[in-house]
């Protein structure tokens, strides 16, 4: 079986020229090792947001890496220089514009300023691409979703979809742990991996 191989996108033009430390991919890394069963694999990129060179880094992962999903980091507001989802566009084969509703209702929980959010999630070939935000606290609570003081979802985590969205572009099975994120499929598409 294919191994799970997930590309990593930061995009910054302070972190990437070092003027301060990238928090995203490392966000990310950490929530993935907490809610991943399934073993996989890691590549990553730090870079500017220069639209063109957002581009390639998602061509390369996806076409070159074989990446099965690649989730971006930042660069998704309204300013000038955030072109993150102009460059996922740009490359993209379909778009799924649920993942990027759904980012933008989990933030509204939060703040007002959510609707200013341009996030989307996309498909080149076989991989699912994500526009995640840029701050570790709101990376973690778009991918896992919001939960009450009894542990109950109130709002669904984009991630709950990802295995699934994976699985139909035959990509690998994916688990997760329920208590981070609980991974949703029809019956009919659960396998027993226990055997």
């Amino acid at each position: 079986m294919d191994k799970l191989r997930i590309g990593l996108v930061s995009v910054s033009d302070r972190a990437s020229s070092g003027i301060y430390q990238d928090k995203g991919i490392p966000a990310l890394e950490a929530w993935l090792g907490e809610a991943l069963i399934t073993p996989f694999s890691l590549e990553k990129r730090l870079i500017p947001d220069e639209q063109p060179l957002i581009e390639q880094a998602i061509c390369e992962l996806v076409d070159e890496a074989g990446c099965h999903l690649v989730l971006t980091t930042g660069g998704t507001g309204p300013a000038r220089r955030d072109v993150t989802p102009d460059a996922t566009m740009a490359v993209a084969d379909r778009l799924m514009p649920g993942f990027g509703e759904q980012m933008r209702q989990i933030s509204l929980h939060f703040v007002p300023t959510a609707i200013l959010s341009r996030q989307v999630g996309a498909i080149r070939k076989q991989a699912l691409i994500l526009n995640l935000p840029g701050q570790p606290k709101s990376i973690k609570e778009t991918l896992e979703g919001l939960k009450g003081d009894d542990g109950n979802v109130i709002v669904s985590g984009i991630f709950a979809s990802v295995p699934y969205c994976i699985q139909l572009l035959e990509g690998p099975y994916i688990e997760t742990h329920p208590d981070v994120v609980a991974a949703f499929r029809p019956k009919s598409a659960i396998r027993d991996t226990k055997n």
